[in-house]
Protein backbone atom coordinates (compact mmCIF):
# COMPACT_ATOMS: atom_id res chain seq x y z
CA UNK A 1 0.00 0.00 0.00
CA UNK A 2 3.09 2.28 1.09
CA UNK A 3 4.35 1.52 -2.44
CA UNK A 4 1.09 2.63 -4.15
CA UNK A 5 0.49 5.78 -2.51
CA UNK A 6 4.39 6.78 -3.24
CA UNK A 7 4.23 5.72 -7.16
CA UNK A 8 0.75 7.91 -7.49
CA UNK A 9 2.13 10.67 -5.22
CA UNK A 10 5.26 10.49 -7.78
CA UNK A 11 3.29 10.50 -10.77
CA UNK A 12 0.68 13.65 -9.62
CA UNK A 13 4.32 15.80 -8.95
CA UNK A 14 6.06 14.76 -12.61
CA UNK A 15 2.67 15.57 -14.27
CA UNK A 16 1.97 19.21 -12.35
CA UNK A 17 5.92 19.64 -12.76
CA UNK A 18 5.37 19.42 -16.59
CA UNK A 19 2.32 20.88 -16.72
CA UNK A 20 3.19 24.55 -17.26
CA UNK A 21 5.51 26.82 -19.25
CA UNK A 22 7.72 28.37 -16.60
CA UNK A 23 7.66 32.10 -17.06
CA UNK A 24 9.96 32.78 -19.46
CA UNK A 25 8.49 30.27 -21.95
CA UNK A 26 4.97 32.02 -20.94
CA UNK A 27 6.71 35.47 -21.88
CA UNK A 28 8.36 34.70 -24.94
CA UNK A 29 4.96 32.75 -26.08
CA UNK A 30 3.22 35.99 -25.67
CA UNK A 31 6.09 37.86 -27.39
CA UNK A 32 5.62 35.22 -30.27
CA UNK A 33 1.93 35.81 -30.49
CA UNK A 34 2.02 39.26 -30.81
CA UNK A 35 4.85 39.04 -33.56
CA UNK A 36 2.44 36.76 -35.58
CA UNK A 37 -0.90 39.14 -34.80
CA UNK A 38 1.38 42.31 -36.21
CA UNK A 39 2.38 39.85 -39.04
CA UNK A 40 -1.29 38.94 -40.17
CA UNK A 41 -2.05 43.05 -39.40
CA UNK A 42 0.76 44.44 -41.49
CA UNK A 43 0.41 48.06 -42.97
CA UNK A 44 -0.06 48.48 -46.18
CA UNK A 45 3.18 48.76 -48.23
CA UNK A 46 5.08 45.75 -46.58
CA UNK A 47 6.46 43.28 -48.47
CA UNK A 48 5.37 39.76 -47.44
CA UNK A 49 4.31 36.48 -48.46
CA UNK A 50 0.89 34.91 -48.31
CA UNK A 51 1.95 31.68 -46.91
CA UNK A 52 3.63 33.78 -44.03
CA UNK A 53 0.44 35.31 -42.56
CA UNK A 54 -0.80 32.01 -42.80
CA UNK A 55 1.96 30.23 -40.91
CA UNK A 56 1.42 33.13 -38.34
CA UNK A 57 -2.15 32.60 -37.57
CA UNK A 58 -1.78 28.84 -37.00
CA UNK A 59 1.50 29.29 -35.03
CA UNK A 60 -1.10 32.02 -32.56
CA UNK A 61 -3.55 29.19 -32.40
CA UNK A 62 -0.90 26.48 -31.36
CA UNK A 63 1.08 28.51 -29.00
CA UNK A 64 -2.84 29.19 -27.26
CA UNK A 65 -3.87 25.59 -27.69
CA UNK A 66 -0.53 24.17 -26.26
CA UNK A 67 -0.91 27.05 -23.28
CA UNK A 68 -4.52 25.78 -22.41
CA UNK A 69 -3.11 21.95 -22.68
CA UNK A 70 -0.59 23.06 -19.87
CA UNK A 71 -2.91 24.60 -17.43
CA UNK A 72 -2.65 28.51 -18.05
CA UNK A 73 -6.13 29.44 -17.85
CA UNK A 74 -7.19 30.87 -20.91
CA UNK A 75 -7.99 34.60 -19.56
CA UNK A 76 -4.51 34.51 -18.18
CA UNK A 77 -3.39 34.16 -21.86
CA UNK A 78 -5.71 35.70 -23.32
CA UNK A 79 -4.43 38.79 -21.19
CA UNK A 80 -0.87 38.09 -21.92
CA UNK A 81 -1.31 37.65 -25.71
CA UNK A 82 -3.15 41.63 -26.26
CA UNK A 83 -0.52 43.43 -23.96
CA UNK A 84 1.81 41.85 -26.28
CA UNK A 85 -0.15 42.85 -29.53
CA UNK A 86 -0.70 46.10 -28.14
CA UNK A 87 3.20 46.35 -28.23
CA UNK A 88 3.76 44.99 -31.63
CA UNK A 89 0.71 46.10 -33.84
CA UNK A 90 1.55 48.12 -36.66
CA UNK A 91 5.13 47.22 -36.39
CA UNK A 92 6.78 46.56 -39.61
CA UNK A 93 7.34 43.41 -40.75
CA UNK A 94 10.63 41.74 -38.88
CA UNK A 95 11.57 38.27 -40.77
CA UNK A 96 14.82 37.61 -38.09
CA UNK A 97 11.91 38.08 -35.43
CA UNK A 98 9.60 35.69 -36.79
CA UNK A 99 12.00 33.38 -37.88
CA UNK A 100 12.71 33.58 -33.97
CA UNK A 101 9.36 32.98 -33.13
CA UNK A 102 8.83 29.87 -35.09
CA UNK A 103 12.31 28.28 -34.19
CA UNK A 104 10.18 28.85 -30.34
CA UNK A 105 7.13 27.13 -31.10
CA UNK A 106 9.32 24.32 -33.07
CA UNK A 107 11.14 23.73 -29.76
CA UNK A 108 8.79 24.58 -27.34
CA UNK A 109 5.76 22.95 -28.44
CA UNK A 110 5.78 18.90 -28.62
CA UNK A 111 5.34 18.27 -32.76
CA UNK A 112 4.78 22.63 -33.07
CA UNK A 113 5.48 22.46 -36.91
CA UNK A 114 3.50 19.75 -37.80
CA UNK A 115 0.60 21.26 -35.34
CA UNK A 116 1.28 24.46 -37.18
CA UNK A 117 0.83 22.94 -40.38
CA UNK A 118 -2.23 21.10 -39.67
CA UNK A 119 -4.18 24.11 -38.21
CA UNK A 120 -2.80 26.58 -41.81
CA UNK A 121 -4.56 23.61 -43.96
CA UNK A 122 -7.77 24.20 -41.99
CA UNK A 123 -7.62 28.04 -41.89
CA UNK A 124 -9.71 28.04 -45.20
Amino acid sequence: MKNIIITLFSVLFLTSTYADMNDSDKNRAWECSGIYMANYFLPSGETFEYSMKEKSMASVKVLKAYALEVGIPEKEWDEGVNKAVDKHYGSKFDESKTNACHDFVNSTIPNGEDRVKKVVQTLY
